[in-house]
């Protein structure tokens, strides 16, 4: 019998219609020469369902809160409650994509099932279907749990031939067990037993009238209370415009995107005749990946840490901005710490739901830093990859806004292109298309840059290669 742990409590616990406490990937896949159907993707869950058993496990609370809920198995588990089938109208434009991703991923999941769903979506155009997968940030922690989509995930557009054991529950202790297990517990970890005595008080506290100022930042432009709805856009550029970049600039491809995502809150903000100074910027939280202890990263042990990032939204010349967002990054990178790109893409069973899952944790984990936009970046394979024998052909994070952040934006590099996700809350960003649009064009403006620079160069004089 497994507990919760104290920060998967705490998303548990906070969990609210305005804040639902859940991330979800969108994964758009290309027609084969058997389109993924319904019976199909049911199918090919079930046979890999055995290798993420929390997917069928439910959270149930011990009595008094004595301790941090445990992992029971679900009696009435029903793989058709989780996943479902939806359709977008014709002729399925992005758009209607865009404002159905919106509406699902503002969705609570039900606390008393298994904490995921999973929603095919049929009628795109060109015959392609989409996955979109939602888990609670409670359920993949990278560790114990991955994300579903990685257990999904093949090289080939042919399926393994996975074993597969009839699966029966095991049933539910009672409430004395319980009880007995967890004051055990208690005993055995006192520091456990604090951090669960805090939450208690915090959950308390969070039901208190609140009295003079809160702590909160202000209402602006990404910050502000939060409805109970969202809204979602993408965008897909190719990868070969942000190397070019940090090849004529410096810097790293992170780098880079982190510039464009500044450049194009710039731009948005002056499309809302928002006030932009030279002074103005935000603070973002950008989980970045580490090295373990042996120095090598792994999949499942990856350690990842939030870094505060100043977003130089203030600055007008795209270069300089880049400039600055380097130099900002540099001590991470000159640590010895930081994992490469390359090395984190080519990961065995390597799948970018579950990094990003865990780049949301570390950054709610950290809200007190007072963060003001969460964007999360995570290298993706650079060859196919396939989901129940259908190619993919692109991939959007959707990280879940919390606080009073309206924004959140989350970045997938695969198969030569960089995908990102835009998730916003639907009453305070009603333009958020327009910041996706922002965004290209800051990417344009950088990419013109190096161009302009390579016509303007001297004649008789050529520029050394690059490496």
């Amino acid at each position: 019998m497994q507990r919760l742990s104290p920060l998967d409590a705490m998303f548990l616990q906070q969990d609210s219609p305005t804040v639902p406490r859940q991330i979800a990937s969108l994964a758009i896949l290309e027609p084969g020469e058997h389109p993924l159907d319904y019976d199909r993707l049911i199918h090919v869950i079930n046979e890999r369902i055995d290798l993420v058993p929390r997917y069928r496990q439910v959270p149930r609370t011990v009595p008094g809160a004595l301790g941090t809920p445990v992992w029971l198995d679900d009696e009435n588990f029903d793989i058709s409650l989780h996943v479902r089938r939806s359709a977008l109208p014709r002729p399925g434009t992005s758009a209607a994509l865009h404002e159905l991703v919106g509406r699902l991923i503002a969705r609570r999941l039900d606390l008393d099932r298994p904490l995921w769903e999973l929603y095919l979506i049929e009628g795109l155009s060109e015959g392609r279907v989409a996955l979109l997968f939602k888990a609670h940030q409670a359920l993949v922690d990278g560790s114990e749990t991955v994300d579903l989509a990685q257990v999904l995930l093949e090289e080939t557009a042919y399926d393994r031939d996975i074993p597969h054991e009839e699966w029966n529950p095991r049933s539910e202790p009672n409430a004395a067990e319980l009880v007995v297990g967890t004051l055990n517990r208690n005993l055995r970890h006192p520091g456990e037993a604090i951090r669960v005595a805090e939450l208690n008080l915090g959950r308390i506290a969070r039901r208190l009238p609140v009295i003079g100022v809160d702590g909160q930042p202000p209402n602006s432009v990404l910050s502000t209370e939060l409805s109970r709805h969202r809204r979602f856009a993408s965008l897909a550029a190719s990868l070969d415009d942000f190397r070019r970049v940090r090849e004529e600039h410096g810097g790293t491809v992170n780098d880079v995107i982190l510039a464009v995502i500044a450049g194009g809150i710039r731009g948005w903000m002056l499309t809302r005749a928002e006030p932009v100074t030279p002074k103005t910027s935000f603070r973002a939280m950008v989980p970045m990946s580490v090295v373990a202890e042996d120095g090598l990263p792994t999949s499942l042990g990856s350690k990842v840490r939030g870094h505060l990032l100043s977003l130089p939204v203030g600055e007008s010349n795209p270069v300089v901005r880049l400039h600055q967002v380097s130099y900002a990054l540099k001590d991470h990178r000159e640590t010895g710490s930081a994992v490469a790109a390359n090395k984190l893409a080519n990961l065995p069973g390597f799948a970018t739901s579950t990094f990003h899952a865990v780049g949301a944790r570390v950054a709610d984990a950290e809200a007190g830093r007072g963060h003001q936009i969460v964007i999360t970046n995570v290298p993706g394979p650079q060859d196919p990859v396939y989901m129940a024998g259908e190619a993919v052909s692109e991939v959007y994070p959707c990280i879940p806004l919390s606080g009073r952040r309206a924004v959140s934006i989350g970045v997938t590099s695969y198969n030569s292109k960089v995908f990102f996700g835009i998730v916003a809350d639907r009453e305070a960003v009603p333009d958020v298309d327009v910041l996706a649009q922002c965004i290209e064009d800051a990417l344009l403006e950088l990419v013109e840059s190096v161009d302009g620079r390579r016509t303007r160069a001297p004649r008789g004089r050529q520029r050394p290669a690059k490496s």
